[in-house]
């Protein structure tokens, strides 16, 4: 029972904090909001034994993105900020800190206790997996879901970015040494790529990185003025963020109808089908990331 009200306690928690951080009646106090919703989240993914998401929920979503989120904050005029003094300020923080630090040593004590027993499982099943490395073997057999989230977050981010319009993109004209190296260094990137991309079965690896190198190349090849403007109306470009993501879940459906399970693959076809998202995957992280950095903008003058 006392599980049971923390847990529901935590919910509602999790749920106030959204909402606050939505509807904050201004800025500085949507973002401190915000921060404390991903201390909140940080402790849901502990709950559920997800150590690891729990230790990057609460290095990236609170305390990375917390640090950018106060930097764009520190560019806003000085109006928006409230007028409080320093002890109301203080008590303020105490007052989101405190309950969520209590709740969080409460719930990540009981984690110390036991012996970690995944690693000797995920050892003992390594050989059905299809892969030979322990990471790819959880992120795309084990915990596969986590992996379609990921891709299903990013082609938000995508999505989420296009709405604030196009950012404008002036670019100069290139040095020819920078065109001249770019063009020797492309190719290189998508050599590299494959090769990450390949070595992810038994090694460090696999599709993020492979798709993050393919994206510096098209960052690059268009910064060299090599590559003319990425455009959303063009339908290749949206089979390719799109890709990722249908390709998984696609799979997810046909293991599910073939009595399987969802995205329980079926003995002896787990590594082509590992094979097949992850290179789907690089595909549709690369277009997705070049969209974010350098896509859709209103280009230069000479590509009008």
């Amino acid at each position: 029972m006392t599980e049971w009200l923390f847990d529901g306690v935590l919910g509602v928690l999790l749920l106030g904090l959204a909402f606050g951080a939505l509807h904050g009646r201004n800025l500085y106090a949507s973002v401190l909001l915000f921060i404390a919703f991903g201390l909140a989240l940080a402790l849901i993914w502990a709950r559920l034994g997800a150590a690891d998401l729990a230790l990057a929920e609460a290095a990236i979503g609170a305390g990375l993105t917390g640090v950018l989120l106060f930097t764009a904050l520190a560019r806003q005029p000085a109006a928006d900020m409230p007028e409080v003094t320093g002890t109301r300020l203080r008590l303020g923080a105490a007052a989101v800190v405190l309950p969520l630090l209590f709740l969080m040593v409460q719930g990540l004590a009981p984690l110390s206790e036991g012996e970690p027993r995944l690693p000797a499982l995920i050892a003992q099943n390594l050989g059905e997996t299809g892969v030979e490395h322990p990471v790819t073997a959880v992120l795309l057999n084990y915990r596969a879901w986590d992996t379609l989230l990921e891709l299903a977050v990013l082609l938000l981010a995508v999505l989420g970015a296009r709405q604030l319009g196009p950012r404008p993109l002036d670019l100069a004209e290139p040095w020819p040494l920078l065109r001249a190296w770019a063009r020797v260094l492309a190719p290189l990137l998508v050599l590299a790529a494959g090769y990450v991309l390949w070595r992810g079965a038994s090694a460090p690896g696999g599709a993020f990185q492979a798709g993050a190198l393919l994206a510096s190349g098209v960052v690059l090849l268009r910064l060299s003025g090599l590559l003319p403007r990425l455009r959303w109306s063009s339908m290749p470009l949206r089979l390719l963020v799109l890709g990722g993501l249908l390709v998984f879940l696609g799979i997810a459906m046909l293991t599910a109808w073939l009595g399987q399970g969802w995205l329980t693959y079926p003995a002896g076809a787990a590594k082509p089908i590992i094979l097949l998202i992850e290179t789907v995957a690089t595909l549709s992280i690369a277009a997705s990331l070049s969209l974010l950095v350098v896509g859709e903008g209103e280009g230069s003058a000479r590509e009008q």
